[in-house]
């Protein structure tokens, strides 16, 4: 049976005060927390009803798995529809950069986006067009908000995501810098090399005005229809799409 305390625990990770205080982070479902244990991130507590763990064939034997009624994962689940298991995770600490890898391929920087869903959605975008390198603003939402996590459904596991000061990063990483703006080159017309950097912007201010100086080449989505925006996860998607359509005609 949990605890009142598990429980407190367990719920105030939603906060990112919480998170920092107690150097966790909460995981739900089968699929992503199977993914986070098989990964390099440090396991601290599982919690999952008998059927799940039923389906967990990866759970090692040396992890203890708490086993919990459906009623009390309700009261520990950040979700309107539990998915039968809720592990919490240590931490880590802030990813090393790899500037070899870094200088050798192209890196998504993140201007303040605050959408929890779009920075999901940008992570697991990344993984699949193999964007290992994501820089954020430190005005970013945080990467381990439990709705951010969610939406990676695993990918943040294998994408190593960087909190810094932009401008800094840019002046140190002496790349080439392409910027998502409205005025801009095409997308289709420009070609982006082997290694660079990919600016997206706030959801509603795009990129930030001290940024704007530091863009070399501004690209755009051409509009066809009468949408006045994209969304920012819907953008750097059609990005990392023509990234990778390049870097398989190079080959």
């Amino acid at each position: 049976m949990l605890s009142k305390a598990q429980i407190s625990l367990i719920t105030s990770l939603q906060h990112k005060k919480f998170r920092k205080q107690h150097g966790l982070f909460i995981v739900e479902g089968l699929k992503s927390v199977s993914e986070f244990i098989s990964s390099d991130y440090q396991l601290h507590s599982l919690f999952a009803t008998a059927e799940a763990q039923a389906k967990m064939d990866n759970l090692q034997q040396n992890i203890k798995c708490i086993t919990v009624s459906a009623s009390e994962l309700q009261k520990i689940s950040l979700l309107n529809n539990p998915q039968g298991v809720v592990a919490l995770f240590n931490l880590p600490e802030q990813h090393t950069l790899d500037w070899i890898h870094i200088r050798q391929q192209h890196s998504l920087l993140l201007d303040d986006i605050q959408d929890p869903g779009n920075l999901g959605t940008i992570i697991r975008t990344a993984e699949w067009f193999g964007i290992r390198h994501i820089i954020c603003s430190v005005g970013t939402v945080d990467a381990y908000n439990p709705k951010v996590v969610q939406a990676t459904m695993g990918s943040l596991s294998r994408v190593a995501i960087t909190y810094t000061d932009l401008s800094d990063f840019i002046s140190t990483a002496d790349l080439p810098t392409y910027g998502a703006l409205l005025d801009g080159n095409s997308i289709y017309e420009t070609d982006f090399g082997e290694a660079g950097l990919i600016m997206m912007g706030n959801e509603g201010n795009g990129i930030s005005k001290p940024l704007l100086s530091a863009i070399d080449h501004a690209v755009t989505i051409p509009r066809i229809g009468k949408a006045e925006s994209l969304n920012v996860a819907v953008a750097t998607t059609i990005f990392c799409s023509e990234l990778a359509r390049q870097r398989l005609e190079r080959k």
